[in-house]
């Protein structure tokens, strides 16, 4: 192997690592600032506010006592309170029981009850909302598709595509448009093929055009860690042909799909104007079904949708803060049922990946664009907030646990026992982050 095959991998290898720092800092800082602001406002002094392990590289300390650092290991971070033992907030007994009251009350471990379980919460839900902040954005910008179904923006196809920007369409296949909301059950009944007659209004002229059908089989989005990704297939992309027989409607590319048990596919690509071949071997995927559960299919990796883009409405403010907590719940209850599957032995555990899985996701949503990556780091905040409220010592969860315990015996757990548990938790967190490891490096 020669240096000119080398420095492509390499290149890769450190783009993936940039996104993957860039994601994980955005999410640690956010968690942390959660911490720390909480933690100021309840009374709680805090010595450091770290981005990053091990040796300092940048160093700052403000008015309050607090010393801003940027460590040398870019994978993580933490806020150490006034009394903690380490960046775990294990408590230091030696140091806060030699404080006077003043000065104990300033600490983790001396603040009333109520303060500690505020602080420790704070960091997941700073999560949450940093993640519904992000996903009302979107749909704030983007808006939200409003009826009459009316063409915005055509996406290039090959075939015959007549309609135009401004058309709105009045009927398919002579059957009237529903409003947006029935317009996928409307699809479901259309004839599967590949053009098809349309109704519109343009200009104020009643016109039959011919288009393609609604849902044809169009990549308006490539998955990370996909058969797709790896086919290096872009988005824009249009699959005409799989193993030399047409494709009219994506419905039609998932039952070949569906049906392929894994062999390899070779695909016809309509890209740019140009036909593109490549091959690919779908995977066996675990998805989540809206009424609860899981199915596993194969898929390649690459989503559908409308080859042009509907008009749209500037949302109002309540529709925007609610779609953004929606999309936030939604990524939490997908979450909680996968892991509850990957449990009782439903799905595979190969579902849960490592750092080398969502560092991979990072580069490859990063590759896709920037609105790609700000999605992916607003579900990874999701998923690293719910992480932590998890009922394990060492995560925020575990801390919860001690709290709601200290609540209801009107005592702290002893110190022996505090630290065995907390010794237990971290080995549970590294067994679950040597699997996910595990499954980065021999899952497919």
């Amino acid at each position: 192997m020669d240096l000119t095959t080398l420095l492509p991998q390499f290149g890769n290898l450190i783009y993936t690592l940039v996104f993957f720092v860039i994601a994980l800092s955005v999410i640690v800082t956010i968690h942390e600032l959660g911490h720390y602001f909480v933690g100021r406002w309840t009374g709680i002094r805090a010595d450091v506010f770290s981005l990053g392990f091990g040796p300092v590289l940048l160093k700052r300390t403000d008015r309050r006592g607090t010393q801003w650092q940027l460590a040398a290991l870019p994978f993580g971070g933490y806020v150490k309170f006034r009394g903690d033992a380490n960046a775990a907030s294990a408590t230091d007994y030696g140091a806060v029981e030699a404080m006077d009251a003043t000065a104990r009350r300033e600490t983790m471990a001396g603040a009333p009850l109520w303060a500690r379980t505020l602080t420790v919460a704070a960091g997941p839900v700073a999560n949450f909302i940093l993640s519904a902040l992000v996903f009302s954005a979107f749909v704030l910008f983007n808006g939200i598709a409003s009826d009459p179904l009316t063409v915005e923006r055509v996406t290039p196809m090959p075939g015959i595509q007549q309609l135009e920007p401004g058309d709105r369409i009045l009927a398919i296949e002579g059957s009237e448009t529903p409003p947006l909301e029935d317009f996928g059950d409307f699809i479901d009944e259309l004839p599967n093929a590949a053009t098809l007659d349309y109704t519109v209004l343009r200009d104020g002229e009643e016109l039959t055009v011919r288009a393609p059908h609604p849902l044809p089989p169009l990549a308006t989005g490539i998955a990370p860690d996909s058969a797709a990704i790896d086919a290096r297939m872009q988005e824009g992309d249009v699959i005409t042909a799989i193993d030399g027989a047409p494709v009219a409607t994506f419905e039609d590319l998932r039952e070949v799909v569906s049906a392929s048990d894994g062999a390899p596919l070779d695909l016809t690509v309509w890209r740019d104007g140009e036909e593109v071949s490549l091959t690919l071997e779908p995977r066996r995927r675990d998805l989540p079904l809206e009424e609860g559960g899981f199915e596993t299919r194969w898929l390649i990796g690459i989503t559908g949708g409308f080859f042009f883009e509907p008009a749209t409405r500037a949302p109002g403010l309540g529709e925007t803060i609610a779609y953004g907590w929606e999309q936030t719940f939604s990524i939490i209850r997908s979450s909680l049922s996968g892991l509850w599957h990957m449990i009782s032995g439903a799905i595979s555990s190969c579902n849960l990946r490592g750092p080398i899985g969502i560092a991979e996701t990072s580069g490859a949503m990063a590759s896709q664009g920037a609105d790609s990556f700000i999605w992916f780091v607003a579900v990874l905040s999701t998923a690293v907030g719910l992480l932590n409220l998890f009922p394990i010592p060492v995560l925020d969860g575990g801390h919860l646990v001690f709290y709601a315990y200290e609540a209801v015996a009107r005592r702290k757990p002893s110190e022996r026992a505090y630290n065995i548990l907390m010794t237990m938790g971290l080995a549970l967190i590294l067994s679950l982050m040597a699997l996910g490891i595990g499954n980065d490096l021999f899952c497919q």
